[in-house]
């Protein structure tokens, strides 16, 4: 089975990330499960990480084309599902349009994965220009009964690549993130991103006070391995 990973980010301007993405997708991948990491084209952002352009419908918007590209391409090569790495699921209504292979995308998955721990999903995410874009996607999924608190880490991605080295800041800062979420009533946390995600990941942190963590990319991983299985079963 192969499934093709998409990243907002351009993979090759930020290894450390890439690198521990890698590492924790494989280690989340059945035997067998071949996934290859895609990011954006070289030179697409004017910085090292796209957190200006994701935060903001309009320029997200116009990096779609990249991801509906890459679902084609991934479907002529035979790759077994699709999986939109990002928190804000860009593109993903444009890419079920056009190719027929399984598309799983972050946002989506992960709070309904989380739905199956907790009543209540907290959203800790890093970028807090994403709140609205979030809002309007989980009202479209008709999830947005189940998200209550959406709160920032008190961190920007420049901290999140430096935690690599050093990762006690970024996980008081996290945890205090998760502790505001927990006391506006989530008692499930799905963190916002892949970076912060994969961190966490990394640290081994699945539970913040007892409230269950989501590892939301290798939750992602599980179920395009699923619906992969499922679609070439029944072609659903």
């Amino acid at each position: 089975m192969r499934i093709w990973h998409q990243s907002f980010t351009v993979l090759d301007d930020v290894p450390h990330y890439r690198d521990a993405l890698a590492r924790h997708l494989r280690s989340q991948a059945a035997p067998g499960t071949g996934i290859d990491l895609h990011g954006m084209k070289p030179g697409t952002y004017p910085s090292d990480y796209p957190g200006t352009h994701i935060g903001y419908a309009y320029l997200a918007g116009l990096h779609r084309e990249q991801f509906a590209n890459a679902a084609l391409r991934a479907q002529d090569e035979g790759y077994d599902a699709f999986l939109i790495a990002t928190i804000p699921d860009t593109a993903y209504e444009e890419v079920r349009t056009l190719v027929d292979i399984p598309v799983i995308a972050f946002g989506q998955t992960s709070v309904l994965m989380a739905g199956a721990l907790g009543d209540r999903v907290g959203i800790v995410n890093f970028i807090g220009a994403l709140e609205p874009q979030l809002r309007r996607n989980l009202r479209n999924y008709r999830l947005d009964a189940l998200v209550g608190p959406i709160v920032q880490v008190e961190a920007g991605f420049t901290d999140v690549m430096a935690a690599y080295a050093d990762p006690g800041p970024l996980l008081d800062a996290f945890i205090r993130a998760a502790r505001r979420a927990i006391e506006a009533g989530a008692n499930v946390i799905v963190p916002g991103e892949g970076p912060l995600n994969v961190f966490l990941a990394d640290q081994g942190v699945s539970r913040v006070d007892d409230v269950p963590v989501l590892d939301s990319l290798g939750t992602c991983v599980r179920v395009a391995e699923l619906r992969a299985a499922q679609y070439r079963a029944t072609g659903l």
